[in-house]
This record gives C-alpha cells, structure tokens and sequence, in this order.
C-alpha cells in the first residue's frame, strides 16, 4: 500500500490516494439484503409460534367440544390412534388446502421477488415439498398432545358432565 500511495504522489500530487478494497463494495451492495433475511428469520419464526398457539386453541377448543363423542367412541370400542386420526384428519385436511394455495402464490411472489438479480436461482419443486412437509409435520407436533390428551381421557368424565 505504501508503494502505491507514493507513486500516486508522484504522478498526481493534487489528489489524495484513496482506496477501497472490492470485497467491501460489493457487502455494501448487499448490506440491505442480509438485513432482510434477518428480519424475515425472525418474523417467520414469530409467525409460525403464533400460528401454533393458534392451532393449540383451536384443537383444545374442538376436543372440549366433542368430548362426549370422543367418550361414546371410546366406550364403543374405538382405539386411541383412531381418535387420534379423527382428530387431527380435520386439522391436517385444512394444512393441504392451505399448502394448495400458497404454494403457487408463493412461487410466483419470489420469481418476482429473484427478477431483479443478474444472477439467480431456478425455484424447484423440492423446496415447496419440503415446506409443506415441515408445514404438517408442525401442525402434526402442536395437535398430537392435546389429541392424545383427548383420547386418554376417562370416558366416563366427558359422559358425566353436562
């Protein structure tokens, strides 16, 4: 750097010797991109704990609600994975629907999103298979406690309540 500094002095004595390295240039170019990947991170896993919750009371709210079914059910022989499966089919058919929906919007939303980049990748399908499938297999995770719950239950509590 010296060498250079000097030269420049020689040659040009009017100017200061200024430098930058290209490495920094092109992290300032995208310095606004790597703060929207944080961002979104962080909102995305805000959104899917909230959904979550929300899922949570849903189920808790259906299975207080069919409780004298799940008991009859029970007391007519049903198994618990059956219950287990009644419960969560309902749950699971709405994930599909909304994963039917939001996949081709998605794909276009980031094909518009990847327009702007000189250099880009391709969207494949793998990557919307495997949301979807880590999409059910939350919604799997947040129903299985409280529909498991439900199933345990004593039959005759849920009868005996008014």
């Amino acid at each position: 750097m010296h060498g250079l500094e000097t030269l420049c002095r020689q040659l040009n004595p009017r100017f200061p010797f200024t430098y930058t390295f290209s490495d920094e240039a092109y992290q300032n170019l995208y310095r606004n991109e790597q703060v929207i990947s944080k961002l979104s991170h962080a909102f995305s896993f805000l959104a899917i704990f909230i959904s979550c919750l929300g899922l949570l009371g849903l189920v808790m709210f259906t299975t207080g609600q069919r409780a004298k079914e799940i008991g009859i059910r029970k007391v007519l022989g049903a198994s618990v994975t059956g219950i287990v499966r009644l419960i969560s089919a309902d749950f699971l058919k709405l994930v599909f629907v909304a994963i039917l929906l939001a996949s081709p919007l998605a794909w276009w939303m980031m094909n518009w999103w990847l327009d702007d980049y000189a250099y880009r990748i391709s969207l494949n399908l793998w990557m919307f298979v495997w949301a979807g499938a880590l999409a059910i297999l939350i919604t799997i995770c947040t129903i299985s406690f409280q529909a498991l719950r439900a199933a345990l239950a004593n039959p005759a509590t849920s009868l005996k309540t008014e």
